[in-house]
């Protein structure tokens, strides 16, 4: 591309400036909209395993009132976590604090045992709180666990019934509300929709390259320690 003087380009800059203007307009109503959704209440008790031991879904809340669950794809056969989970964990490290500043538990739960997961977890140096789903039903409730007979039938089931996935986890995000003794589903997010919490992306999205995934999609990816 040619390049061109400087108020050529501070022309170019302002007129898409303003794009990004109403952009952001636009995304803030989209929000206002997620936090009016109706909820749903949560009448099983799901179990987990981490560091304390076994506890139920409350427990993951700790003291406050609004708890983020991230679904990390790690099958108990797997002998390491997912390469894309494990990047939108990245960008997870150091964001409990200030969550928790906001009245927020943000926590990691997966399927293979706690000490699978625990052993991972020391290799990548993430100290986010992570949970073996004691209870295979909470994957499968959260929409982010299927069966090799759902798999075979080829019908859409995944992203709310939008769209197939090739193995039996999928990612996904889902935010709870706890008042009183009572634990509601609020929100949950699937595959481009988890995008809004990988800021490495946002900032390649700036880029003259952009992502770069023409053809190969995530095919570049590796665990940050095997590059």
């Amino acid at each position: 591309m040619q390049s061109v003087p400087r108020d050529t380009w501070l022309e170019a800059r302002k007129a898409l400036l303003a794009e990004e203007k109403a952009h952001k307009l636009a995304a803030d109503r989209l929000a206002e909209a997620r936090r009016t959704l109706p909820r749903m209440a949560i009448t099983r008790d799901y179990r987990f395993h981490g560091a304390e031991g076994e506890v139920g879904l409350a427990e993951l809340f700790g003291p406050h009132s609004q708890l983020a669950t991230y679904h990390f794809m790690y099958p108990q056969d797997w002998e390491v976590g997912c390469k894309s989970c494990s990047f939108w964990a990245d960008n997870f490290e150091g964001l409990v604090p200030h969550l928790a500043a906001r009245d927020t538990a943000l926590v990691l739960t997966s399927a293979a045992p706690f000490a699978q997961l625990s052993a991972f977890q020391a290799r990548m140096g993430w100290t986010i709180p992570w949970y073996s789903e004691s209870d295979p039903s909470f994957g499968t409730d959260m929409g982010v666990r299927f069966t090799q007979a759902e798999r075979d039938s080829g019908e859409p089931i995944y992203n709310f019934g939008s769209s197939g996935f090739p193995v039996n986890e999928a990612p996904g995000l889902s935010v709870f509300l706890k008042e009183g003794d009572q634990i509601y589903l609020t929100y949950q997010t699937f595959a481009r929709g988890l995008e809004m919490f990988n800021a490495a992306y946002g900032l390649m999205d700036l880029l003259p390259k952009g992502r770069d995934e023409d053809g190969q999609g995530m095919a570049w990816l590796r665990h940050r320690d095997a590059y």
